[in-house]
């Protein structure tokens, strides 16, 4: 496929502004780079949170978001070091990461020390440029968000990215496989880190209990990964009555809507429901502030919580030092839920 390629991709002019459909021209390949046509993506809080300018100054704009892609190959860069990918594989597509870093030496690619600069300002290349520009006018626009922007049609992806489509093409049948491939888009990003959380970092043993405040994707792939563990009680917290419907569905073994209680908070609720205590690990996936303070003290004595939703850049929170001291709790950050996509 031949470069500078004509496409078109969603664009955001500036914070806040919509999504919009806009021409865009792909100038050209590096060697650690591949062309993916963008067959299907999912759509992440962190999408939103790029969009709304929460990113504050690590987004400059014009930008293309998207990082839970799923594709097809048309163009392998020359020092592509997985020879196995081909021109017409399929493809998912996940962060990227610098690859030299200690944490990257030691395969945790999620903590690399470069993250943010590499997946959240748009710019993946070395030199701070970006493969594409506005058709119209040729102003640079960043599209490399996460090494991919998969809300464009064609997008120059950086090999990091790219894990091979699971399921070899004869095994299905094309039309039934472009089905799978969509259903399978949002491990780049949501399923990996719900359940990574449960899995990779907080390990919870089937006596302990698990708050989930959150009912969308990476809070279900949370409640998911915690039934599949069988921990003993899995709460899940949110304002929308069907979606903690859903949550029930996939194992939660109890539910509260914040916008329903009669009396007390959710912190009361959640002590009511775990006899006192209160929970051993909580996640917290919306990013909203208040919710954050609330995980907090939702936590039993000695208990963990992950901040996993993104919050805007300047927030704050109050925290109770002396009973976050006095009851020995740990707060975490996480990214990916400390998964490496190719072993997902």
């Amino acid at each position: 496929m031949q470069l500078p390629l004509e496409t078109e991709a969603l664009v955001v002019h500036a914070p806040g502004a919509d999504f919009a459909m806009t021409p865009i021209v792909i100038q050209d390949l590096r060697p650690d780079e591949l062309l993916v046509e963008i067959k299907y993506s999912g759509i992440c809080h962190t999408d939103i949170w790029l969009q709304s300018g929460a990113a504050g100054p690590l987004v400059e704009f014009p930008a293309i978001p998207g990082h839970e892609g799923a594709g097809i190959i048309r163009a392998i860069g020359s020092e592509v070091k997985d020879k196995t990918l081909r021109v017409g594989d399929r493809v998912l597509l996940s962060f990227t990461a610098c690859g030299e870093c200690t944490p990257c030496r030691e395969e945790q690619f999620s903590r690399c020390a470069d993250f943010a600069r590499l997946n959240l300002t748009g710019l993946r290349r070395p030199d701070g440029t970006t493969p594409a520009a506005l058709r119209d006018d040729g102003r640079p626009v960043r599209s490399q968000f996460f090494g991919q922007s998969s809300f464009s049609r064609f997008s120059a992806v950086h090999e990091h990215c790219v894990v091979r489509y699971p399921f070899p093409k004869e095994e299905e049948e094309e039309e039934e496989e472009e089905d799978t491939l969509a259903i399978y888009a949002p491990m780049g990003c949501g399923y990996q880190t719900g359940a990574g959380t449960i899995l990779n970092i907080m390990r919870p043993r089937p006596d302990q209990t698990v708050a989930v405040f959150g009912a969308g994707s990476v809070g279900f792939a949370a409640i998911m990964a915690a039934a599949a563990v069988s921990v003993k009680q899995v709460i899940a917290v949110d304002l929308v009555e069907r979606k903690l419907e859903l949550a029930k569905e996939m194992g939660a073994t109890d539910a509260i809507n914040t916008a329903a209680l009669q009396k007390g908070t959710v912190v009361d609720e959640i002590r009511r429901l775990t006899g006192g205590r209160g929970v051993d690990f909580a996640i917290d996936t919306t990013g909203v502030p208040s919710v954050v303070e609330k995980m907090l003290d939702c936590l039993a004595y000695g208990g963990t919580a992950a901040s996993i939703g993104a919050t805007p850049m300047e927030a704050r929170i109050s925290v109770d030092v002396g009973a976050f001291f006095a009851n020995k709790k740990t707060w975490i950050g996480v990214a990916e839920g400390d998964s490496h996509p190719p072993k997902v």
